[in-house]
């Protein structure tokens, strides 16, 4: 057992980092407060921000999303339905995209609450939207 120097609750080893110069073997901090910091560090520093968009556009990137969204496509065929719906309409001016309805964003993308109603859709903005779904888990 050890205590967070961040959060001072007592866990045990295993939720603690390794690191060979600590003298337990385990960093100070556990594994929920050093991930925590780097979620933050990630956030509020534009060079980190700009090597992940740089990083994301790797052939390799590219190509691994490409097999994530195939795969998410594959196991939610109403929702790619949906979204496939939402892009035509929009190519073909049968629906506007608009700002973000929380912060205003020029940016922003369309929401479903029910993919059976495929052009009912709230606009969010990417940080508004990811918000959306991590407020619902």
């Amino acid at each position: 057992m050890k205590e967070c120097f961040k959060c001072r609750k007592t866990k045990p080893l295993t939720d603690f980092y390794k690191h060979k110069q600590m003298a337990d073997g385990h960093l100070g901090k556990c594994k929920e407060c050093a991930r925590e910091d780097v979620r933050l560090h990630r956030r509020e520093n534009d060079s980190v921000r700009e090597y992940d968009r740089q990083r994301a556009k790797t052939p390799k990137r590219k190509a691994y999303a490409g097999a994530v969204a195939r795969r998410w496509n594959k196991k939610n065929p109403l929702g790619y339905k949906a979204h496939y719906f939402v892009s035509n309409a929009v190519r073909d001016g049968r629906l506007k995209r608009l700002p973000c309805e929380k912060c205003g964003e020029a940016r922003s993308h369309a929401h479903h609450e029910d993919y059976a109603n495929p052009l009912d859709v709230v606009w969010l903005c990417a940080k508004c939207h990811q918000r959306h779904h991590a407020s619902k888990n």
